[in-house]
């Protein structure tokens, strides 16, 4: 270590010794152990010393100061490391509380955490953390009109929904939750997967939502939704995750989603039942999670979303309490709703953004 801090003089040149004259009592050790000489080895032996012990010994004096600076120096150095291992041992723990989800309700699908820390755990962090990215859709056709939900992606106006919010729609009309409207058209679709990608016009500085990875999600995963059902833009409920891979039916014909569109609803159907409506002709069938958080028409195409604010599904159908071939109108939320899951989303989105329609 540098010095940099050294008197002047105190490691400075060796002082100068006469040859002929040694140091008084620095030298004087050396001598004791010698026996008596003579006279003339009198001379000689002090003669000796003067060329190298002396000036050599001149500096031993000097580092003892130093030795005391080095003492000081491993405290010194000790006290950083205490300070270091404090921070350090603080942001371990830290980091074992935000990946153990200590202070969690429900296991996070991934390790993104959108919520706040202050706030994690709690449905009111994740509302006020997501719902800047959940918008109301409106689609107007031939057939009627419809309301729906979406979760924007990216700051300038990429949004995702479910397929029957947007299918056969002539126009299209988003706001925020600011209340902010905007125009937009559809960019892709996928009635297979019940997907669709619209884009704002004009749109940018949006608050896009975090994708998260639903092959984390486990039954009992607390819960969140949120969307616009009825019109109620920003509507937030919970639950949890009642149960996984559930193989969902909807239609893909575009005249009978034009129909339903005009109640809000959505027919599906499951285990051979049909529900909210007849399914039609043309069917298609996905894997889907299953939720007890409530959904209601409007809430299509909306966000079903983890503890840590991290989207892990598309809200897409809902059981009706009334049973088969129910009216679309008297679909409500009765603890039994359906969500595509994301990662069937991220796998999709390039097709659909290269303007696909299937």
């Amino acid at each position: 270590m540098t010095e940099s801090l050294r008197p002047s003089g105190e490691y400075g040149s060796p002082v100068p010794v006469d040859p002929e004259w040694p140091p008084p009592p620095a030298y004087a050790p050396p001598q004791q152990p010698a026996p008596q000489p003579s006279s003339a080895s009198t001379q000689e032996f002090a003669q000796e010393p003067a060329p190298q012990p002396a000036p050599e010994f001149a500096q031993e004096p000097a580092p003892q100061p130093a030795k005391r600076k080095r003492a000081r120096g491993p405290a010194a150095l000790l006290a950083a490391v205490a300070i270091v291992a404090a921070a350090v041992g603080g942001g371990t723990a830290y980091g074992v509380q935000e990946l153990t989800g200590s202070d969690t309700v429900a296991t996070s699908s991934t390790s993104t955490n959108v919520v706040p820390s202050s706030q994690k755990g709690t449905v009111s962090g994740v509302a006020e953390a997501v719902t800047p990215s959940i918008v109301e859709i409106n689609a107007t056709s031939n057939a009627g009109s419809s309301t729906g939900s979406g979760v924007i992606i990216t700051s300038d106006g990429e949004i995702i929904t479910n397929n029957h919010v947007v299918s056969g729609a002539s126009s299209i009309e988003v706001r925020t939750s600011d209340g902010k409207t905007y125009t937009a058209e559809i960019v892709g679709t996928d009635s297979s997967k019940d997907l669709a990608l619209i884009k704002l016009q004009d749109a940018s500085g949006l608050q896009a939502a975090t994708l998260g990875d639903s092959d984390g999600v486990r039954v009992g995963d607390q819960v969140v939704a949120i969307g616009s059902p009825e019109g109620l833009t920003s509507t937030v409920t919970s639950g949890i995750v009642s149960a996984l891979d559930r193989d969902v039916t909807v239609s893909t014909d575009e005249s009978e989603g034009q129909q339903q569109r005009q109640g809000g609803g959505w027919p599906f159907e499951y285990g051979g039942q049909e529900f909210n409506g007849d399914t039609g002709s043309s069917t298609t069938t996905y894997k889907a999670i299953q939720t007890d958080a409530s959904l209601n028409p409007g809430n299509s195409g909306g966000a079903l979303i983890d503890m840590n604010g991290n989207i892990i599904g598309i809200n897409s159908a809902m059981y009706s309490a009334s049973g088969s071939g129910s009216s679309s109108s008297d679909a409500g939320s009765v603890g039994l709703g359906f969500a595509i899951p994301v990662n069937t989303v991220k796998s999709d989105l390039s097709a659909l953004r290269s303007g696909s329609t299937n």
